[in-house]
């Protein structure tokens, strides 16, 4: 096992954020420069600063930045350059910004980032538009890649990068659909089916794979990259939304329990609703079968205690820690093509990291 610190990977991922988010800034203008044949008058620029400056909110919030240091890590453990990387690394990241206003819609989240979500601030149909254009310049990026990694290169990493935007979306219209359904009869399987493809794939095994097609990496091996991603993005998504249940994430979370009022499916409610006997069962019912707005902070408190007293937390904890060492036997076992340095360390410590954040 590696022998580093939680705090010492939470400075890693600071110091990809410091070399990834200069590139993210420099690109945001472009979403409102245009050709001369195209281009807005200058008595019309107003509207392009006020698209500019909409699109950049949640960009210039910065979040930990985790996926685009997963495909740095990955890449540099495996020879490749930082330069090679950023490209894609920015990319991913703006991903996740887009991804992040759209989810937030979907739930109609309150905040993102300890400040109001985007919606609330600018309205739903613009902050769609503020997301599609977050969208549109994630795939202008990934075009830039062709003086960097060539065309054969450029077009791998798209191609990449549609199959795990593809599974993430599926992961999201069953999560919906599921919560739409108030469907309660929810098997583990069913969960992780959900935290596959949208923390497995794009959180922890893509970027990671998007890293090692840059490196040069051979199919076998990209397999086996995406299994070890796949177990800790398990345990990442299990243990995120515990910590919505227990934790403010440090102050950037106001309300607890967000998860409950969006009726989200989780681990923790999927083993409440198998669990629950009697009047408590009709309670949860009752409870889960409003929309977040008529759901109470009592009410959110008592499907909380409910989850603690049926066990429900222990059971969480219980496959978090079988999927860390899932993760860790699995990396030992099949992750020897990476070569030892401190690249490899980080990955390698991944598991423990995520087992014991505490946002």
């Amino acid at each position: 096992m590696a022998d580093l610190s939680h705090q010492q990977f939470v400075d890693m991922l600071k110091s990809y954020r410091s070399q990834i988010w200069p590139l993210i800034e420099s690109n945001l203008p472009s979403i409102v420069n245009f050709e001369s044949y195209c281009r807005l008058k200058d008595s019309y620029t107003y509207l392009a600063d006020y698209h500019l400056e909409m699109s950049s909110v949640y960009p210039q919030r910065m979040g930990k930045y985790f996926r685009p240091s997963m495909i740095m890590l990955m890449g540099q453990a495996l020879g490749a350059t930082p330069k090679k990387l950023l490209n894609t690394a920015a990319a991913q990241q703006l991903s996740e910004e887009w991804i992040l206003i759209h989810d937030d819609m979907e739930d109609d989240s309150a905040q993102r980032r300890g400040e109001n979500s985007l919606h609330h601030l600018y309205t739903k149909e613009l902050a769609v538009n503020a997301g599609d254009a977050l969208h549109v310049l994630m795939w202008t990026m990934l075009q830039q890649n062709r003086s960097i990694l060539g065309d054969e290169g450029t077009f791998q990493i798209m191609s990449e990068f549609s199959r795990m935007l593809n599974r993430t979306v599926l992961g999201q219209t069953i999560e919906i659909k599921w919560t739409q359904e108030n469907k309660t009869d929810l098997s583990d399987d069913d969960i992780l089916l959900i935290l596959e493809s949208k923390t497995g794939y794009y959180t922890v095994a893509g970027p990671m794979r998007l890293g090692a097609i840059i490196a040069s990496t051979t199919p076998d091996q990209l397999e086996h990259i995406y299994q070890f991603g796949k177990l800790t993005g398990y345990l990442f998504q299990i243990k995120d939304d515990l910590l919505d249940l227990t934790s403010d994430f440090q102050g950037l979370k106001k309300q607890t329990g967000n998860d409950i009022y969006e009726g989200k499916r989780t681990i923790m409610l999927a083993h409440l609703f198998r669990a629950v006997k009697g009047e408590d069962k009709a309670t949860l019912d009752k409870i889960m079968s409003q929309d977040r707005y008529n759901k109470t902070p009592s009410d959110v408190t008592w499907v909380i205690q409910k989850m603690q007293q049926y066990g429900s937390f222990g059971h969480a904890n219980k496959l978090m820690n079988q999927f860390a060492t899932q993760a860790q036997d699995y990396f030992s076992q099949n992750m020897g093509f990476i070569k030892p340095s401190p690249f490899r360390d980080y990955l390698e410590y991944l598991p423990t990291f995520l087992l014991h954040r505490d946002h």
